[in-house]
Formats: C-alpha cells, structure tokens, sequence
C-alpha cells in the first residue's frame, strides 16, 4: 500500500508510505490514477511514513500533483518537503530553492559537468596533437627520402627571421641576465671572500640553463606568435583550403620550414648567448671585482666540465621543435573570426613556454641521473 486518503471537511489527507521506488512504479501509477476528480478543495500530503523515495516515484507524485493544482485543488505538504520534489519543482518549474541537501548535490551537478566537458576537450585535442605529430613525422620522413621536398628556399628563410634577425634581442638579454647573476653572486659571495666562484656561477648558469632556456623564451613569444599567426591568417583567408585544393600537402608547406628552421636556428642563437653571457660577467667581474680577462677566462675554463656546454646545446633543438611544433598546431587550429587568431595565437605562446620549462625540468633530472 503506497497511498492511504482520508476526506473531512473539504480537505483530503493524502497519506504517503512505502518504498517509492522505480520498480514499484506501475503500482504506485495505479494508486495515483485513483486520485483524479477528487471533489476535495484542498489536498494534505503527509510523508511521515515514507521509507524511500527515487526520481522515478517522485516524478509522478509530482505530475499527479501538479494536474491537480491545475484543476483549482490547493496541495500542502505536512511537514518537510521531499528533497526530490523540490528538486524537479526547482529544475522544472523554476520554483524555491531545494533544501540544502539537494542544494550542495545541485552544486555539484555544474562542477562534475564541467569537469567531463574538459575531460572530453582535452582528450579531443591530445588526439589532435597527436594526429599533427604523425603528419609532421610523415612528411619529414618523405622529405628525406625526395630531398626536394624540403623546400630549402623557404626553410633558408625562416632560419633567417627566427635566427639572424633574432640574434639583437637574444644577445641583449643574455648579457643583462649575465650582469644580473654576476653582481647579485658577487654581493654574496664577497662576504665569505670567494669572490672568485662569482665566474662559476656565471659560467655553468649561462652554459647549462639560462642561455638556452631565455634564447627558447624569447623564440617562444618572438617566433612561436609568429607561426600561429601567420598560418591562423592562412586559415582565414582560405588560403589553406586552396593548398589542399591543388593537391599540396598544407603541413610539406607550411609547417615543415617553420619547423626545421626553428630547429636549426635555436642551437646557433644558444653558442650566441652563451658567448655573450660569458662576456657580460667578465665585463662586470673585471670592473667589480678587479678580475683581469686573462685570469677570467682561465677560470671559465677550469669551471666548466667537458659535457657543460654540450647539455645547453643539446636542450636547443628539443625546445625548438616544442615552440614550433605548438606554434604550427594553432595556427592550423584557427577557424572562423580574427577573435579565434588572437585567442589560439596566445594559447601557442604560453604552450610554448610551458612546455620549453616543462622539458628542461626533464632534462634537469635525466642528466642528475646520468650524473652529467
């Protein structure tokens, strides 16, 4: 027994009881069809003895009720509102608040969705990447075979705008975050009197990681930008579609210069800030500290170990294939309006730079390891 009625006075108590669930549907229909054109003018529902209650038992409590209320017969609830009915009111009907049960689940609802909507984005765009990754290796492995197909005047060029005409603003800021670490180690280290190691501090930090890693930065905003706007533009003007149109694989074009450009370009801008760090802190070792040229770079040589240079120049083209292959991706990843160019032009970048910190943490603990 679901439902137990009793009229007085105009007023029908409707008792609720049992267990209100989906199983028990076609019985708990049954009962509640009894309910229609009762001649009460006014409806009690009293649920002091329901034991359980699912969606289903309570999405046709609450359609009964509903009809009634629509025929002119006032419903009242004795006691607390079941958290499911006033959940589907609220969800349905836009009506109070659900009680503060059903009120943290709700909030939780909008949470979990999100979080599913980005597990479905990221593993839609990893797939994306993916795919690209494959077409990159594709084209590059087709290209060694028919050497034509590397299209060197288009490569020569990139390695032009992101290497020689980077080499200004990539020596700049090598030699001031030189100075920076010199001056700073000296402050240090001249209260303990070994103003001397200033030139292995400055030495192994500008061979093994701020040389590479500030040259990849400033590639990664100057360059990987440059990509994905200028392919992004590429995908607006349709010029894209019209490569594919005439049978040209847009990647062979359009991305494998770019990347192997980058590639070849970022090692030579690396020995560049090296060389230009390395003379920034002896330019301020010899007027700060008095340190002649001849005794300081007779300290570089000592500092360094044979593999120091080499584990800056190895990262280069690591971070160069990372900053041109996201920079290539986004570009061919805008669709629709310029807002669509900006938006994914800045998501290449901080990618790029991510990624370009991301991999040197990596290497930092692979060549721990290796004790290198």
């Amino acid at each position: 027994m679901f439902l137990d009625s009793h009229l007085h006075g105009g007023v029908l108590t409707l008792r609720v009881s049992g267990r209100w669930l989906i199983e028990n549907l076609a019985a708990i229909e049954s009962q509640l069809g009894a309910l229609e054109g009762t001649p009460a003018q006014s409806l009690v529902i009293d649920t002091t003895g329901l034991e359980e209650l699912d969606l289903s038992g309570a999405w046709a409590l609450f359609e009964r009720l509903r009809r009634i209320e629509q025929s002119g017969v006032t419903v009242n609830w004795r006691g607390r509102t079941p958290d499911q009915i006033r959940f589907i009111e609220h969800r349905l009907t836009g009506g109070a608040h659900p009680a503060a049960a059903t009120a943290e689940w709700l909030d939780l609802v909008e949470p979990v969705r999100s979080l599913g909507r980005w597990a479905v984005t990221q593993a839609d765009s990893a797939k994306t990447s993916l795919a690209f990754f494959g077409r990159i290796c594709a084209v590059l492995g087709s290209a060694f075979t028919n050497p034509k197909r590397l299209r060197l005047p288009a490569l020569v060029r990139h390695v032009i705008e992101t290497g020689l005409q980077a080499v200004p603003i990539v020596s700049l800021i090598a030699f001031l975050i030189s100075v920076i670490i010199a001056y700073m180690g000296a402050n240090e280290l001249r209260r303990f009197g070994a103003e001397i190691f200033v030139v292995d501090l400055v030495t192994i930090g500008v061979l093994r990681e701020l040389g590479v890693l500030l040259t990849a930065i400033i590639v990664a905003g100057r360059s990987g930008s440059a990509f994905a706007a200028e392919i992004g533009v590429m995908k607006l003007n349709e010029e894209v579609d019209a490569l594919n149109a005439i049978g040209t694989n847009p990647v062979e074009v359009l991305v494998m210069p770019r990347v192997l450009g980058l590639v070849i370009a970022l090692p030579l801008l690396t020995v560049i800030a090296d060389a230009v760090g390395i003379a920034g802190g002896g330019l301020l070792c010899h007027y700060l500290l008095d340190i002649p040229p001849a005794q300081y770079l007779a300290r570089v040589q000592e500092s360094i170990a044979p593999t120091t240079f080499w584990v800056g120049i190895i990262k280069a083209p690591v971070f160069a294939f990372l900053i041109a292959y996201i920079g290539t991706l986004r570009g061919m990843q805008v669709r629709e309006s310029s807002r669509e160019l900006g938006r994914l032009t800045t998501v290449a970048v901080v990618q790029s730079i991510f990624l370009v910190i991301l991999a040197d943490a990596l290497f930092a603990v692979l060549f721990l390891e290796l004790d290198i």
